[in-house]
Parts: C-alpha cells; sequence; structure tokens
C-alpha cells in the first residue's frame, strides 16, 4: 500500500539550526530496491482532458479540490483533516492497491503524534485510543545485551505528563487505518494509484493513473512512499533505481511477530546493544510481541547469506552469549512469523524540492527516515496537520502556491532534525557501542573486562544518555504544532551539541564516513579538513587503546 504510513519570517534563524542539526543526519527507511524505473517528467503526462476552469475564489460552491496520492496513515491522516474542517474544501484521495488488505505491524504513536490526532478531532482520538497499547508510561531503554544489565533508560511518561499529552502507544497499522476511512471511506478510490501529473491551463492540476485515467484538481498531495511517483514527476528523476535518491542504508532488519507469554509486562519496549548490531522487543498488546534483529550487512543479504536451517537458528548463532530474554523469543517464534528486509533511505530534502507550483510532498516521498525513533508515522501526520491548515484556510486558488511553500518552511527544519536523529540512533547504536567496558579486583588484582575503545567509550557516555533522551523527547513533543519558537531553537542546538559530543567519541568505531561525512561536512569543512580530521580521531582512538592494552585484561562477567 502506499506510504502516508513522514513562517517564512524566521527561515534565517532556522536554517542554522538546519545546518547544525543535520551535521550528523542522514539518510533513512522503507523497502527493497527495485530496478531503475524510466524518468518521469510532470510536463510528459498525457494530453489532458478538458475541464472547465475553476474560478480564482474558493467558496462553497467552487470548493478548493485535492487530491491525494496514497491511501496511507499520512494520506488518510489529511483526508480526515479536510473532511472535519468546516472550510470549502473537497478531496479524493487516490490508492493504488485495489483492496486494503493486513499490511504491516504495528505503527508506533509517540505523544506528538496522539495529540496531533486529539488536535484533529477528540472522538477520532478516542477510537484510536480503543485500540492502543500504551508504552510510553512503562520501563522502556537501552539494555548491556551481554551482561544483561540496564544501560540507560527512557523517561517517556514524564515528558508526556509534564505538557498533559497522552503517552506513548503502539497501534495495528491496519487497524488505524479501518479508523481513519471511517470517515473519508466515499472519497477513497482503489486501484487508482498516481503515475504521474500536469499542470491545466487554469493553474490546477491533472493527475493520470495507472489505468490511464486522468482525474482534475486544484492541489495535489503526493502521500506515496519512498517511491514516490509525484516525486518523480516533479524531480523529473525515476522513481526507483539509479538517480532516484534513494541509497541502501547499510542495514538490515529482521522481524518477528506472535503470541508470547515470555514478555515482561513492566516494560515497554528494551534494546539490546552490543557490537555491530543490536535487537528490540516490544509489547504490541494482547499478548502479542514484536521483535528487531538489526544487522550492518551488504545490499540484498537476504539472497546472498545462506541460512539453511532457518531465520531463527541463523539469528540465535548471530547473538550468542546475548541475555537469555532474545534466545527466549527467537526459539519461539515460528519461521513463518519472521520476515527480513533491507532498509533504504533518502538524505534529508534541505535542498531538494518539498513543493512546485500546486504540487506537494507528504511523509516518506519527501523524508523518508529510518524506525530507530519510531516518527515516520508521526512525522507523516505533522505534515498532513500542517497541510491542512494551510489549505483550509485559503480564500482564493491564486494563494496556493504560497500555501505550500509555508507548509514547506514550517516543516522543513523539524523533519530534518527528526530525520538525522533517526539515522544518527541507528549509525551509532550499530556502529559505535560495544559492550560497555568494566574495571573491578579480583584476588588482589585488577581485571577489565571489554577494554578497548568503543568499550571505554561507551561506558563513559552512560551517564550523559539519559540527558540526551530528556532533550531529545523535549524536542519531539513541544513542536509538533510546527510553529517557531526560540525554545525549540534551543533544544535543537542542544542535540547538535550532544550528537557533536557523540560523533566525536565515536569517530574510530563508527567509521569517518558515519562520524563526519553527515549533511553539509564536507562542503563546510572541505574534502581535505574532513579526511585529516577522520585519520586524527583513528590515531588518537589507537593511541588510547596502545594505554589500555597495557593495562592488561581479564576475565569476562565482572
Amino acid at each position: 500500500q502506499s506510504e502516508g504510513i513522514a513562517s517564512s519570517a524566521h527561515m534565517p534563524l532556522l536554517s542554522v539550526a538546519t545546518v547544525a542539526l543535520l551535521s550528523f543526519a542522514g539518510p533513512s527507511a522503507s523497502l527493497r530496491l527495485s530496478p531503475a524505473a524510466p524518468r518521469m517528467s510532470a510536463v510528459d503526462a498525457p494530453p489532458q482532458q478538458a475541464a472547465s476552469p475553476a474560478p480564482d475564489a474558493i467558496s462553497s460552491s467552487a470548493p478548493l479540490h485535492v487530491l491525494i496520492a496514497g491511501g496511507g496513515v499520512g494520506g488518510l491522516a489529511l483526508a480526515n483533516c479536510l473532511e472535519l474542517s468546516d472550510a470549502p474544501v473537497t478531496y479524493t484521495v487516490l490508492e493504488r492497491t485495489s483492496e486494503f488488505k493486513k499490511f504491516g505491524g504495528p505503527i508506533q504513536l509517540a505523544s506528538n503524534a496522539m495529540q496531533g490526532f486529539r488536535s484533529i478531532d477528540e472522538e477520532l482520538y478516542k477510537q484510536i485510543e480503543a485500540r492502543a497499547t500504551w508504552t510510553g508510561n512503562r520501563t522502556n531503554g537501552i539494555k548491556d545485551g551481554v551482561r544483561d544489565e540496564w544501560y540507560a533508560k527512557f523517561d517517556l511518561r514524564s515528558p508526556a505528563e509534564s505538557r498533559e499529552m497522552p503517552f506513548t502507544c503502539v497501534v495495528e497499522r491496519p487497524e488505524l487505518q479501518e479508523i481513519l476511512m471511517r470517515r473519508t471511506r466515499d472519497n477513497l478510490r482503489l486501484g487508482a494509484g498516481v503515475e504521474s501529473y500536469g499542470k491545466r491551463s487554469d493553474g490546477g492540476v491533472v493527475a493520470t493513473l495507472q489505468t490511464g485515467e486522468q482525474v482534475h484538481g486544484d492541489v495535489l498531495i503526493g502521500a506515496d512512499g519512498i517511491w514516490s511517483n509525484v516525486r518523480a514527476a516533479m524531480t523529473e528523476t525515476p522513481a526507483r533505481g539509479e538517480g532516484s535518491g534513494v541509497t541502501y542504508s547499510g542495514y538490515t532488519v529482521f522481524a518477528g511477530e506472535l503470541e508470547y507469554g515470555g514478555g515482561d509486562p513492566e516494560c515497554g519496549y528494551k534494546v539490546y546493544i552490543g557490537p555491530q548490531q543490536y535487537f528490540v522487543i516490544t509489547d504490541i498488546g494482547r499478548g502479542r510481541y514484536q521483535w528487531y534483529a538489526f544487522l550492518a550487512r551488504p545490499a540484498d543479504s537476504e539472497a546472498s547469506e545462506e541460512k539453511p536451517d532457518g531465520s531463527s537458528p541463523y539469528l540465535q548463532k548471530l547473538f550468542e552469549g546475548w541475555s537469555p530474554e532474545i534466545h527466549d523469543i527467537l526459539r519461539a517464534t515460528q519461521e513463518h512469523e519472521i520476515e527480513q528486509r533491507d532498509l533504504y533511505d533518502r538524505p534529508p530534502s534541505v535542498l531538494k524540492p518539498w513543493n512546485k507550483g500546486r504540487v506537494a510532498l507528504l511523509g516518506d516521498a519527501i523524508h523518508a527516515m529510518m524506525p530507530n525513533l519510531g516518527q515516520g508515522g508521526c512525522q507523516a501526520l505533522e505534515d498532513a496537520l500542517v497541510i491542512s491548515e494551510q489549505l483550509t484556510s485559503l480564500s482564493s486558488r491564486g494563494e496556493i502556491e504560497g500555501a505550500l511553500q509555508g507548509y514547506r518552511n514550517r516543516r522543513l527544519t523539524r523533519s530534518a532534525a527528526v530525520q538525522g536523529l533517526s539515522r544518527f540512533a541507528s549509525d551509532i547504536i550499530i556502529r559505535g557501542f560495544d559492550t560497555p567496558a568494566k574495571l573491578g579486583f579480583s584476588g588482589g588484582k585488577l581485571v577489565a573486562e571489554n577494554l578497548n575503545y568503543a568499550g571505554v567509550v561507551t561506558r563513559l557516555l552512560q551517564p550523559i544518555l539519559p540527558v540526551f533522551f530528556a532533550v531529545q523527547f523535549a524536542f519531539l513533543y513541544d513542536g509538533w504544532e510546527n510553529k517557531f519558537s526560540l525554545k525549540q531553537l534551543q533544544i535543537g542546538l542542544s542535540i547538535f551539541a550532544f550528537g557533536s559530543l557523540f560523533l566525536i567519541a565515536f569517530a574510530a568505531t563508527a567509521g569517518s564516513e558515519v562520524a563526519f561525512a553527515g549533511a553539509f561536512a564536507e562542503s563546510i569543512l572541505g574534502a581535505e579538513a574532513l579526511e585529516g580530521l577522520s585519520v586524527w580521531a583513528t590515531e588518537q582512538s589507537a593511541a588510547i587503546q596502545e594505554v589500555l592494552n597495557s593495562l592488561g585484561g581479564g576475565p569476562p562477567g565482572l
């Protein structure tokens, strides 16, 4: 199914924050890359059918008509916003699939998303709340995957309570879509995927469907996912393959969903960290659990890496010596309950168009992000809220382009920062974190466990992480309305400061390409300076490692 489920006067200030936040940003996640597709262009659309020119004034007799390409969470959220508004606006959702089937597992709705749904309509919020499994009011955090000890905990409860916001929860994606279709079903067309679009003589848009049919409207919103045809037409690039801007993230993920009686009812989710991989277990409600195993692997490892005994035994071997909780849930998972997918990304669209004329992009079509923060669907919802606010305030069609540019201006910095944080978390957790170092005395002698550079840095950062998490959640929860505030700017700069500390600390273990080759790094520092900084970081880590080696090692399990 299509993905939907991701003021200009203040932009000079926000641009500074953008550059700062994106110095550690990178691209984000979706499905397996498909073969290259031909370039699409908005001007290459088939000849348009005649349509009566629309008057400039928007009124109840000549309402604004919005075409929404994609019936995922973001597209349906926008449809609900428009449906429940009092403005003279109509809409049509154009969904590629011929029928909605159970697709995908649960989706995390963080406090900012739940507050967004509440702002749309209290009854809509209550319907979603009734299907929610709350995780934000329980224990969540990072565990040492080998020792099975808590490394750092996330306080999701306090930031939500202090702002009088709902807790973070998970909802089954098909159930959420069903709720979002209750009010919008009459305006939803199935088997009507948008292939390209063109411009009418009166400034309106005409969307060409997969069937060749043309659909006319005043505005087109591309909520059609990371492989967006609307984006391809807007930028005159392929939707997939080389030239599309989509690249492999370097990570593959195994996911399992099952009935499981061995979970911890006190915990919402746990992230088990260790070298080059990590494992997540989360409660998704009604006695069901979901787990993820994130691995650094080349693209298409599912086909190239043999698993003769199946995925579960393969993962049990990879995580040998890790927490018994990991092995217990892996043994309980049947092979048909496991799937593997490669994660593909786009870099933040800071310099790429969000909108052109009367067409704009929403969700993964413009800012697909890695799943580590659980913000992909949440940011798509925030897009929908802002687009709705911009469009429902119009009195004339001549204001549409300015309204869509206003949407871009309001959403650019925040979405790029969240996108960067998501990618940052992936790179640092997988490539940077290691089993934390331990020092102690045994038999009167100093003994050490995992006394290497990455282990020491992981241990030294342990007391800092709760502060970083507090700042991060303040940023996510405070800014859900996407209105400029000095507080958001201050929080953003604080995140940048913490991020810079992490990147410097992990420069050698996470790799110089991760630590320093974020958005704009080479253009700001210059290629030679960037290379020199990377070499310096590697040299320092080697020197530190020599000192650590001189202290001697000791038996594990201190």
